[in-house]
């Protein structure tokens, strides 16, 4: 069953008494039940949470260390046909020390044991006192009295199919070089700490934040689970706190101090990981550094479906879904966009801008940014020309929303109507003015840029493009037409976050009377203007209904590029972030337009002008995107 490399996890913190094994066992049962049922495949539990964390010197008395491990061969008959791999904690005896250790367990047996490689004994932690460090012990073998040559180590890495485990014990992750760095670069693409962290004040953010960026720069994911509230009080307080990142990113978490056994869980995308490793040249180049060889247990699920899939699909992958956090991204680009602008500006020595207005979004944003841009570089804004170019679809509310925009913000307008120069060079080309196919949509694009090019040649100034990166991915743009400029400053903002941005920019940045004309062009539906008007005077040449949804696009381009996915699991993805808005044939007709279009219309994207990278995705033949012309779809559809 292909699942598309998402797998479910758990973190899981059971009511404990300390040193109460048999009353502990019941309920660690308890939550692996939880987990077979929701489809996890791999449950982590807290530290040493057989026996409970804070036994402290008991951990010297023979019978409670017995009967851990007799639990632990109990918990191995529980285990079997329960097809979950479990992470359990409990001590362990070797060469007459005493190990911290994580358990690993899959049906009925101990596939290897991991000691805790770091030791703290420091402010409240004495845990020295009983337990040595397993910092630098590979490849030993352990018996037990009910199992013999099992792995023991710390660089055991547990294996089934592209499912990569690995795992530490709490005070592995806060140091300098944590165990589970060395076991991503060994292979590990799913990390598990099983951990005892007390509370105090604003100790859970920083955990939050340790397993946010281990999970980042291991480009993996990572399960914690810490001991709950019912471990000793003596002198600290627990909280059971579960924690599960993916690559930077909190998939979820609990309320902490809970009283009753809790399980969370979240699935987790191991090829979109896998994908990352190797665009990481980083990543790869870490791997020399790895101080010793892994170690690959194997094991194999029966199956590996995750159940309902619940994981959060973001529709807008580009676009911040937290109003707050919006603002702060599209204020952030703003700025990157005109420090960008004003570099090449102050470069070239250049005093005047020139920018074609159509009243729509793209060249809306694009005057915005030189004007933010002229203000700080204390150029007065006249000497921004903006010049619109009304043809044969142009609308009165486009022009009037050009018109007004320009002159409330102080540019100089030039209006110049391509209609008869297009006549003309309909008859220098033999091309019949009444049959509007792309020629007669292409001779209006390339009109108005030989406009913009030479004003910009008579003036001295500096042709700003519009086009965003919504249109370079699809070629929706005329070669040596719009497609053209001598810097592009929208070049890498999707079409759905450019919507934001002059949103942004309408709210916070310029007076009222501009922000209602902006407002206006919010409103307006996406449109090049080339095919003529309809009776009443409107758009009659709606871009979405050519080419498809912009979201959709911006949706398979973040996945497709960003994170190099399958058009199988794109549409997959797709169809569950949409579910409540196309229907699977509509997505997937789209799917389609997009995969045909990407790859047809490269040799566009291998000529566009310099611009700003501003996300994580650009298309720049330069830098991020480097693609042959000649590339066949065929493999793609």
């Amino acid at each position: 069953m292909s699942t598309n490399g998402f797998i479910r996890v758990s973190a899981a913190c059971p009511v404990t008494n300390v040193a109460d094994i048999d009353f502990n066992l019941k309920n660690i049962k308890e939550c692996i039940d939880t987990c077979v049922e929701q489809g996890s495949k791999l449950v982590v539990f807290p530290e040493l949470c057989i026996t409970s964390y804070t036994c402290a010197d008991l951990f010297e008395q023979k019978l409670l260390l017995d009967n851990s491990l007799e639990a632990v061969h109990d918990l191995c008959n529980f285990s079997k046909d329960k097809d979950i791999l479990i992470a359990i904690g409990a001590p362990l005896i070797y060469n007459y020390c005493l190990y911290n250790c994580a358990y690993i367990i899959f049906d009925g047996k101990i596939l290897g044991i991991v000691p805790k490689s770091y030791i703290p004994n420091y402010t409240e932690f004495y845990e020295k006192r009983w337990f040595t460090e397993g910092i630098g012990i590979v490849n030993k073998k352990v018996n037990l009295f009910f199992q013999e040559n099992i792995p023991f180590g710390t660089n055991l890495i547990f294996t089934s199919g592209i499912f990569r485990f690995g795992f530490e014990v709490c005070e592995d992750l806060w140091v300098t070089i944590p165990p589970s760095s060395c076991l991503s670069l060994m292979g590990a693409n799913i990390i598990g700490n099983l951990s005892a962290s007390n509370e105090i004040v604003s100790k859970a953010d920083y955990r939050k934040d340790l397993v946010k960026s281990q999970s980042a720069r291991c480009i993996s994911s990572y399960i914690y689970a810490s001991s709950g509230v019912f471990e000793s009080s003596t002198d600290l307080v627990f909280s059971g706190d579960l924690l599960i990142g993916e690559n930077g990113v909190l998939l979820n978490n609990n309320d902490r101090f809970q009283r009753e056994n809790e399980v969370i869980s979240s699935i987790v995308d191991v090829t979109r990981l896998n994908s990352q490793r190797l665009k990481n040249v980083s990543f790869r180049d870490s791997v020399k550094l790895i101080p010793y060889e892994a170690l690959e247990i194997s094991f194999k699920f029966n199956s590996i479906d995750y159940k309902t899939f619940d994981r959060y699909l973001d529709k807008h992958p580009f676009v911040p879904s937290d109003e707050t956090q919006r603002e702060i991204r599209c204020k952030e680009i703003f700025n990157i966009q005109t420090a960008a602008l004003a570099k090449r500006i102050t470069h070239t020595g250049l005093k005047k801008a020139i920018v074609g207005i159509s009243g729509g979004l793209d060249s809306t944003l694009a005057l915005l940014v030189i004007v933010k841009t002229f203000d700080m570089l204390d150029i007065p804004r006249e000497n921004i020309i903006t010049v619109t170019m009304p043809g044969f679809g142009t609308t009165d509310r486009t022009y009037n929303n050009a018109v007004n925009l320009c002159k409330n913000l102080s540019a100089e307008l030039r209006e110049i109507n391509i209609v008869p120069a297009c006549l003309q060079h309909f008859k220098d080309i033999n091309h019949p003015v009444e049959k509007h196919d792309v020629t007669y949509e292409n001779v209006q694009a390339r009109e108005r840029t030989q406009i913009l090019m030479d004003i910009s040649n008579k003036e001295g100034g500096l042709l700003i493009g519009t086009g965003d990166l919504s249109e370079l991915a699809l070629g929706w743009a005329t070669y040596n037409g719009d497609h053209m400029s001598m810097y592009g400053v929208n070049c890498s903002i999707p079409k759905t976050l450019v919507r934001y941005l002059v949103k942004y920019v309408a709210q916070k940045e310029v007076s009222e009377e501009v922000s209602d004309i902006l407002m206006d062009i919010l409103d307006t539906p996406v449109s090049p203007e080339l095919l003529p008007k309809d009776e009443e005077g409107n758009i009659a040449q709606k871009t979405e209904d050519i080419v498809g949804p912009y979201e959709l696009h911006d949706f398979f381009l973040y996945h497709f590029v960003r994170q190099s996915e399958t058009p199988e699991k794109i549409l997959f993805l797709a169809k569950n972030a949409f579910r409540d808005d196309y229907d699977e044939e509509t997505i997937k007709k789209w799917l389609d337009t997009f995969i045909r279009r990407f790859f047809t219309q490269q040799f566009k994207r291998s000529a566009i002008p310099d611009g700003p990278k501003v996300g994580t995705v650009s298309l720049s033949p330069r830098g991020d995107w480097r693609m042959p012309s000649d590339a066949s779809y065929r493999l793609w559809q």
